[in-house]
């Protein structure tokens, strides 16, 4: 369901989660190795120069929350915020009520964090064949005991708690009506959902309407859309369409940052930003390489900017030269000299803009055995709680 009519710009468009009132109704979706705090620095810093103010949700990427309670380092390490980051959003991957409280608690006591945000929408076949992801919300007495907990952990706080899932399983098993019904019972304060189901996966088309039928069962909290969102009128569309309170931005901003700034003015109802030249994603990529750098060191910094520039250089006139010298960057220096063979006054292209990132194609979706024969049974799935991907 993706609309032909937009809805006007919204001067005061505002998302409330919580006690945080976003004066644009516009979230960054975690994505796992790439909203890390690089990422979401480099989103505000060009928000903030492009339309002069930083107005969303910049959601950092997802922990597991047994490695958080456990405090594995490299988890300790992606909850890192930057000063200029409020509030600070994190998102967990969890299956265990008792496990989930414990990392809400601990992201309390410690001060982690000023959002938690619970992802159930990952679709990969080993976290779904073990009970995990987009498969959890089918054990409907489970799913809310895991929220809860998550709830119960931040009483008395001003941290709100938020839900993520997809439409279900497969055509066959929607789930998104009661796990949004559950969610809102148990006091989360707002919910999103990917418009996929886990069997669809990437491919294909997000079904928007059935956002517009979550958003008509969910009457107290906000209600996020996302899915198939790559330029500022299709998050307008999508919330004409739907009736949805806010939109999540997933892959349409890889190698895209400044699409935040895009979406913020056409929420507010202010002119939108010329799309940068070459020359200026140039600028950007280096700015991002230094914070990579910054945050992982210089080498795994580089390793980690790789992929990032093919999606920067997406649609560009680029030679294969040039483009494979950079898929094979390893210090800054190089990434400088290299991006200075770009020509600087070539004009964002058409092509550049779209779909982006993973499609992939629909598949049966892989379920521990048995796994439908009771949605109420509360057994926390075995084995299902290593890191993956959000969804």
């Amino acid at each position: 369901m993706h609309a032909t009519e937009l809805s006007p710009a919204r001067s005061a468009a505002a998302l409330q989660i919580g006690p945080f009132a976003l004066p644009s109704p516009v979230v960054l979706a975690p994505m796992a190795g790439v909203t890390n705090v690089a990422f979401r620095i480099l989103c505000r810093e060009l928000e903030q120069e492009r339309v002069g103010t930083v107005s969303g949700l910049y959601v950092c990427e997802m922990v597991t929350a047994r490695a958080l309670v456990e405090r594995h380092e490299s988890t300790m390490h992606m909850t890192t915020f930057a000063p200029q980051e409020s509030p600070r959003s994190l998102q967990l991957y969890t299956v265990d009520p008792d496990t989930t409280y414990a990392a809400a608690k601990m992201i309390v006591d410690d001060d982690l964090a000023d959002h938690i945000d619970m992802n159930f929408g990952c679709p990969v076949p080993k976290v779904t064949r073990r009970g995990g992801g987009a498969a959890l919300p089918y054990k409907r007495r489970l799913f809310g005991q895991i929220v809860a907990a998550a709830v119960r952990a931040t009483e008395g706080t001003d941290i709100p708690v938020t839900v993520k899932f997809r439409v279900g399983i497969d055509d066959a098993h929607h789930t998104h009506l009661d796990a949004g019904r559950i969610a809102e019972q148990e006091g989360a304060a707002a919910v999103a959902l990917h418009a996929r189901t886990a069997a669809q996966r990437y491919s294909g088309a997000a079904d928007w309407e059935q956002i517009a039928q979550l958003k008509a069962h969910v009457t107290t909290i906000p209600v996020l859309g996302n899915g198939d969102i790559f330029d500022a009128s299709d998050a307008l569309a999508m919330m004409a369409t739907t009736g949805c309170d806010g939109v999540v931005i997933g892959r349409g901003c890889l190698g895209r940052p400044w699409l935040f700034a895009e979406l913020s003015a056409a929420f507010n109802g202010t002119p939108s930003p010329v799309p940068p030249t070459l020359g200026e994603v140039a600028d950007i990529i280096r700015r991002h390489g230094v914070l990579l750098a910054a945050h992982f060191g210089e080498d795994k910094g580089m390793r980690d900017i790789r992929k990032h520039v093919a999606w920067y250089l997406h649609g560009f006139p680029v030679g294969s030269d040039l483009r494979r010298a950079l898929a094979l960057v390893k210090t800054l220096d190089e990434l400088d000299r290299l991006l200075n063979g770009l020509d600087p006054d070539v004009p964002f292209p058409p092509a550049a803009a779209g779909p982006r990132g993973r499609q992939g194609s629909p598949s049966s979706v892989s379920l521990p055995e048995g796994w439908l024969a009771d949605p109420d049974d509360c057994t926390v799935p075995s084995g299902a709680d290593a890191m993956h991907s959000g969804g």
